[in-house]
């Protein structure tokens, strides 16, 4: 029996002994696979040596300012000798004690985490990584094993780390992982975070503020600063006691540091709450198309997430901020406005079927009805409460507040957009919207809506380019067209039988007039001018066109309007002057892009803009001069489209155009009265804001105190006539003022009683 024991008990020793032999081949054989690179090839020293970590590229303003980054990781590479001796010991105290002892890999840390975090799956018996293996990681990222994942990865580490000790001194392992480790707020490397958290240069971080950032390693955000300040404190002073018992830190000085309060300064917003997000996403979109056309010629690949490049943009800061504070203020004060005259009434309010309509057009309610969803339970689920954060033009709002109501409340929002350009076409102010962290939609980009008025100086153009005279007569009173159309004024002048100049009714915006000029124009003389000065949208074939029933984009307008003054020539909006390499190398640059030949006349022109001058002197834009008292030489149009849904300026001076918009981007809903639909209520004043506070300032006289050329003796008798002329004494005894009549085209060449050129009844 004894011997059948010992027998026994041997056979399971040499059971146990090939268990055990085995397991040992197969994790050698799984290691050894690891190594060899079945699991994803491992970085030689070679490509260790050259290691490059992931740089944020720069967008820069016409001054060199920063404007914002563009990248994966938010991230601003220091070198060792910016990082401060109580930054390094506090990193070290914390995080791997014994960094200068090891070769990359802490075995007494390994073993910890052999026993705990892969056999026990103790997932809170911590990392166990090195300094050097958190580098590893971030340098190389972790890929997705499936259930190998945590192991295979460590492994990977461990062999990645011992290569990067033989290849770089401590020093530069240190600098390298605090360039890459990520800090609260998606905010990647010991640069960027102590700017965003403290607005310094980590070279004058102090003690417990390095003690903060190093702290946020742990779980960055749980342990933020900003969202939970009680908690990052305590960690910090737990860093300080760490930095005590490793002797880097006295006593005394740890406690009076643990006392002190946590005070930030957190100076950089997000990208999509910071200044110019509009403009900084279209200089993305741009840039990549660039490097694209760069790679098909050259073969040269350029990332613009990870190296780091420079983009010189013609944006100028401050006159963007100028003109976001205006925006903001302005849209604050109509908002109110718009809703108080609207008060119970308001079609959001009242009309369900609006609602309704808004509401199945919203991108929550076609998902869930996708998700097949009926309506009865989508419009249970919809209004169901909460507590919500809503944008609003005063400030946003937290309230209880319902799905259903978010999305009434967005449609009643009232929007913008502005454009700045120079005469060259370089953009000077870029306002795509009115938060791109809630509505990412460009409404300089993207946005086409009725222009109005502002496409009558075209018409007007037009015209005088065709041989109309600018001193020619019009009559005021209606016409029917061959549409069965009959266009009438704003406001209808008590005088039936009255003419006036085109320059009158130019500045006027007088619609019966601008419709006679478009029909004596023709409707193609007028599309193909148009196409000639930029617009690139398909223009209607109608008479209204004159009246501005287009659909046209800002920039289109821009580069339009741009011909009044850059001598004929229409100039094509731009934004990127140059892409360079971290290193200074220029990549691709850029001129202003004009056409080669006048597309009118410098007569025209000329003539064009002393109209222009009237409209702000005297006409529809006389605010510019009465509410702004603006002195500077200043031109402009008013726009208002039909039933008040668009409002539009367009203010020219020597050196700029600007346009503006204002509306909803709910269609259906449009201002309740012209008196705050109107573009010289609703949209000029940003002009008017903008271009006051510019005018304030010294370093903006070269814009602003610049005069329109003067009109030459003979282009001054051109436009050197009366305002007024009334019908004579037979017409007037001839003509009932109060029948409408059908609008006959003038016979070319008869000089009647009105002017230099006479209409027909």
């Amino acid at each position: 029996m004894r011997k059948k024991k010992k027998a026994a008990s041997f056979s399971w020793f040499k059971l146990f002994l090939k268990l055990f032999l085995s397991v040992i081949l197969l994790l050698f054989l799984f290691v050894g696979s690891i190594y060899v690179g079945l699991w994803g090839k491992l970085p030689s020293k070679e490509q260790l040596a050259t290691l490059t970590q992931s740089k944020a590229s720069i967008i820069f303003d016409r001054n060199k300012e920063v404007l914002g980054k563009v990248y994966v990781f938010d991230r601003e590479p220091i070198t060792y000798d910016q990082l401060p001796k109580h930054l390094i010991e506090a990193l070290v105290s914390t995080e791997d004690t014994r960094y200068y002892e090891h070769n990359g890999v802490d075995e007494k840390s390994l073993l910890r985490v052999i026993f705990k975090t892969i056999l026990l799956q103790q997932k809170s018996a911590g990392g166990g990584s090195t300094i050097t293996q958190q580098l590893a990681k971030n340098a190389y990222g972790r890929k997705d094993f499936g259930r190998f994942g945590i192991v295979v990865n460590k492994i990977r580490e461990i062999f990645i780390a011992r290569r990067m000790e033989e290849v770089y001194s401590k020093e530069d392992i240190l600098t390298k992982y605090l360039n890459t480790v990520p800090f609260p707020d998606n905010t990647y490397g010991i640069g960027s975070a102590s700017r965003k958290f403290f607005n310094k240069k980590v070279s004058d971080l102090n003690l417990t503020e390095a003690a903060t950032l190093i702290g946020s390693l742990k779980a960055n955000y749980y342990y933020n600063p900003r969202l939970f300040p009680a908690q990052s404190k305590a960690r910090r002073n737990t860093v300080l006691k760490q930095m005590v018992s490793y002797g880097t830190l006295s006593p005394d000085r740890a406690k009076i540091a643990s006392l002190q309060p946590l005070v930030l300064d957190y100076q950089h917003l997000t990208d999509e709450q910071a200044s110019a997000a509009y403009f900084r996403e279209q200089v993305r979109l741009k840039a990549i198309k660039i490097l694209d056309s760069i790679e098909k010629s050259t073969d040269q690949e350029y990332n613009l997430y990870h190296d780091g490049l420079k983009i010189y943009t013609t944006l100028d800061k401050t006159m963007q901020g100028i003109a976001e504070d205006v925006t903001k203020n302005h849209l604050a004060k109509l908002q109110g406005e718009f809703e108080q005259a609207y008060g119970n009434n308001a079609p959001w309010i009242v009309d369900k079927a609006l609602r309704m309509k808004i509401l199945k057009r919203s991108a929550v309610y076609k998902n869930l009805k996708n998700a097949g969803w009926n309506d009865t339970e989508i419009m249970d689920s919809l209004q169901q409460k909460r507590l919500m954060n809503l944008f609003s033009h005063q400030g946003d709002l937290v309230k209880e507040a319902s799905i259903i109501d978010s999305i009434v409340d967005q449609a009643k929002l009232l929007h913008s957009g502005t454009l700045i350009t120079d005469q060259f076409g370089a953009v000077r102010t870029w306002i795509g919207g009115v938060n791109f962290e809630t509505f990412q939609y460009d409404h300089v980009a993207q946005s086409k809506r009725q222009v109005g008025s502002v496409f009558k100086p075209i018409v007007y153009t037009a015209a005088l380019e065709s041989g109309i005279d600018p001193c020619s007569y019009f009559p005021v009173r209606k016409y029917e067209y061959e549409e069965g159309w009959v266009p009438s004024n704003s406001s209808e002048t008590k005088d039936p039988y009255l003419n006036i100049s085109m320059k009158k009714a130019l500045s006027r915006s007088v619609n019966t007039v601008a419709v006679q000029v478009f029909k004596e124009t023709g409707l193609e003389n007028v599309q193909e001018l148009a196409y000639a000065m930029g617009i690139e949208s398909t223009l209607p074939n109608v008479s209204s066109l004159a009246l501005g029933t287009a659909e046209l984009g800002i920039l289109e307008l821009s580069k339009a309007y741009s011909t009044y003054i850059n001598k004929g020539k229409p100039a094509t909006p731009y934004f990127i002057v140059r892409i360079e390499t971290s290193d200074g190398t220029v990549l691709a640059d850029f001129k202003p892009k004009t056409t080669k030949e006048e597309v009118i006349s410098q007569t025209t022109r000329k003539v064009i803009i002393d109209m222009l001058q009237e409209t702000v002197n005297k006409g529809t834009a006389k605010r510019l001069r009465t509410t702004y008292n603006l002195t500077n030489a200043l031109a402009g149009k008013t726009g208002t489209t039909q039933n008040n849904k668009d409002a539009w300026f367009v203010g020219i001076t020597p050196k700029l155009v600007a346009i503006t918009w204002v509306g909803l981007d709910n269609y259906e809903i449009g201002f309740s009265s012209t008196a705050i639909g109107q573009g010289a209520y609703a949209a000029l004043p940003v002009f008017g804001e903008t271009y006051k506070e510019l005018t304030q300032r010294k370093e903006y006289r070269s814009l602003t105190k610049v005069p329109f050329e003067q009109l030459t003796e003979k282009e001054q008798e051109l436009v050197d006539c009366p305002d007024d002329k009334r019908d004579g004494l037979l017409k007037r005894l001839f003509t009932n003022p109060e029948k409408t009549k059908k609008y006959k085209k003038k016979k070319k060449g008869f000089l009647g009683l009105f002017g230099k050129k006479s209409e027909e009844d």
